[in-house]
């Protein structure tokens, strides 16, 4: 059965559910927590509905929907949604982590729950309609949307720089999204000031109606990368990350590193690419280097971390220098993996900061020096730790393992140095992650709270069980979630080939 108007249900329900909060008293903790993951829960199958009427064969955007909004003599605002192989798993995503994120924060919120739980359907709505804009106006005003409620949760229920931090993640983040509206602005003038969509727009350029010089593509190019890679965050624009993780309340964490880092990345394939192709491939050498030093740095960095969530946040800054990589290598392979390692990184990333945060709950510190021999007390904790672990490292049989692999392939046909590079700080991702577990949860437990330390409860083993499923469904049969990115996929590879002279040099391969 088709469901009309789906986009707008998946996007708007969130907000809507979050504004019936105001209905509640805030003394019903209980019912307030219930009525926001009931609502999440019917988001997530509403967009089950997507994955399984999502046509795999076709490259173009499915489940349309536009309508006026702004409109005035000359020129119009749409409400336009719409999604392809490149945003449906990130929507899926999105609706998946957020009644996990709900679901994790059961115990551990008990002040102000109304408006946290609003804030967190309020960030819903922001993150899915990033994902499903495709009026260049409609994207600004969602991805600007998505900060206030993050600032919230951060500056309210975070920790004892929760201020610091969240001021410090909306200026960096304000500062690139400025940068990208005067580059809208531009774009639409240019296209003829009539209209802000961007099917329209990319039919522009692509017929050749409209056209830029070298200097102004390459300045609008880096006003929208500035926004995409301080979000990613790319090296060096990530040093708001680490105290927004450490400081963010579990929840936050969670969807911090699930799904909001994933809209840099994001907007590099849908934005970036296509509508400015030369500019990206002249810039490619320069953000393959800033990739390959955000992947080995991050991990130097995490190998000497002394906090658990640090040390997790600064891993997320070398898992998604790879992400970069495979981006700017402009092979099929390397955007394939890419795109499936967004994925892979939101599970498991998103799963170490859950098992962490279960962690804090029950002995209120994050030092590892504090604990060791976890896995007599806990043994169901260091169990789901371990394979978390593992598939954050990319061990074979685990989802990590597919999208690190097709992106190495793809460098190694742009770069061989960039991926023997990337390959080591993959190495050294093993080695932190491996050294962490082992002074965590193995040897002896000396202090009393370690010996004594209770074991996951039926919630935390059910919030954990699905991430579980879906990292063995992804490292055992991915094909699954390539199959339905490769159109979308090889139509940007193209549109980058497309803009190669005939003196080119290294050529993109299109497998079909």
């Amino acid at each position: 059965m088709e469901i009309r108007n789906v986009l707008s249900l998946v996007t708007y329900l969130p907000a809507a559910a979050a504004a019936a909060l105001l209905l509640f008293p805030a003394r019903a903790e209980k019912g307030i927590k219930t009525f926001a993951f009931l609502a999440s829960l019917v988001t997530l199958l509403l967009s089950l509905h997507l994955g399984f009427r999502f046509d795999g064969s076709h490259a173009g955007f499915q489940f349309e929907e536009s309508a006026p909004w702004i409109e005035a003599t000359g020129y119009r605002v749409t409400h336009h949604l719409g999604i392809d192989g490149i945003s449906l798993w990130l929507v899926l995503l999105t609706t998946f982590i957020t009644p996990l994120a709900i679901l994790s924060s059961w115990n551990a919120v008990h002040e102000r729950v109304k408006p946290y739980m609003m804030s967190l359907l309020a960030l819903e709505t922001g993150m899915v309609g990033v994902f499903c804009a495709l009026d260049l106006v409609l994207f600004y005003i969602f991805w600007e949307v998505m900060l206030i409620p993050m600032y919230f949760l951060i500056g309210v229920w975070g920790g004892e720089r929760r201020i610091y931090a969240a001021v410090k993640f909306i200026l960096y983040t304000m500062a690139g999204s400025l940068l990208m509206l005067l580059a809208i602005l531009t774009l639409f003038y240019r296209s003829g000031g009539t209209s802000f969509d961007l099917i329209d727009i990319q039919g522009a350029l692509t017929s050749g109606a409209l056209r830029f010089g070298p200097g102004q593509e390459m300045w609008l190019f880096l006003a929208f990368l500035l926004a995409f890679a301080i979000k990613v965050p790319l090296f060096p624009l990530h040093t708001w990350l680490p105290d927004a993780h450490v400081e963010a309340p579990t929840a936050g964490s969670v969807i911090l590193a699930g799904v909001l880092l994933k809209m840099g990345t994001y907007g590099m394939l849908r934005f970036c690419l296509p509508l400015f192709p030369a500019s990206a491939l002249a810039a490619a050498p320069y953000l393959s280097v800033l990739a390959v030093i955000g992947i080995i740095y991050g991990a130097l960095v995490a190998m000497v971390q002394p906090d658990l969530k640090k040390l997790v946040a600064y891993s997320s800054v070398s898992h998604m220098g790879l992400v970069v990589l495979g981006i700017f290598g402009f092979t099929f392979e390397g955007l394939q993996g890419a795109q499936l390692q967004m994925l892979n990184h939101g599970l498991s990333t998103g799963g170490l900061f859950l098992l962490v945060g279960m962690i804090y709950e029950r002995r209120h510190t994050r030092m590892i020096a504090d604990f060791g021999g976890l896995a007599h007390s806990a043994p169901v904790l260091a169990s789901l730790f371990l394979v978390v672990t593992l598939s954050s490292i990319g061990l074979p049989g685990l989802n990590g393992f597919v999208g690190e692999v097709l992106i190495l392939a793809g460098a190694f046909l742009r770069s061989h140095a960039a991926a023997a590079f990337a390959a080591t700080g993959m190495i050294l991702g093993a080695v932190y992650m491996l050294w962490m577990y082992q002074r965590v949860f193995l040897g002896r437990a000396e202090a009393p709270a370690n010996a004594a330390m209770a074991d996951l409860d039926f919630r935390e083993k059910a919030l954990l069980a699905p991430i579980i499923l879906l990292m063995l469904w992804i490292g055992v049969y991915s094909g699954t979630f390539l199959d339905r990115t490769g159109p979308s996929i090889r139509r940007v590879v193209e549109r980058i080939d497309q803009s190669r002279g005939p003196e080119g040099g290294f050529r993109v391969e299109v497998r079909r």
